[in-house]
C-alpha cells in the first residue's frame, strides 16, 4: 500500500507563502501520479496541481497557475506544493493524492486510491 504523509500547513497572511509537501512511505512516487486537492468549509473538494510519475509533467488548475509550483524530489520520495501569493480563498484543508497510473494528470478524485491526512492551510486578510 502506498501511505501518504502530508504536511506543511498552517496560518499566513495574504501574500504570503508555504510549502505543502507529501511523503511516500512505502512506495516509489515515480511510479504513480500525485495530485493535490483541497477543501473548503461548505465547498466540494478540488483538484489544484498534479504531477505524473512517468515523466514529472505538471499540470494546475487555472485558479493557481502562476502562484502555485508542484515539484517531485525522487531522493526523499516527496512531492513538494510551493504556494506563493495567497489568497484568503486559499483557506482549505489540503489533500495529497497518489494514482496507481502514473501517467493520470487529472483531477477526478475517483482516479486516485490513495490518500494522505490533510493539513490545514489558513490565509488571512
Amino acid at each position: 500500500d502506498v501511505q501518504l504523509q502530508a504536511s506543511g500547513g498552517g496560518l499566513v497572511q495574504a501574500g504570503g507563502s508555504l510549502r505543502l509537501s507529501c511523503e511516500a512511505l512505502e512506495f516509489r512516487l515515480n511510479r504513480v501520479a500525485v495530485a493535490w486537492f483541497r477543501q473548503a468549509p461548505g465547498k466540494e473538494r478540488e483538484g489544484v496541481s498534479v504531477i505524473t510519475g512517468s515523466d514529472g509533467t505538471a499540470w494546475y488548475a487555472d485558479f493557481v497557475k502562476g502562484r502555485f509550483t508542484i515539484s517531485s524530489d525522487s531522493a526523499k520520495n516527496t512531492v513538494y506544493l510551493q504556494m506563493n501569493n495567497l489568497e484568503p480563498e486559499d483557506t482549505a484543508v489540503y489533500y495529497c493524492a497518489a494514482s496507481g497510473d502514473s501517467d493520470y494528470s487529472g483531477f477526478d478524485y475517483n482516479e486516485y486510491e490513495y490518500w494522505g491526512q490533510g493539513t490545514l492551510v489558513t490565509v488571512s486578510s
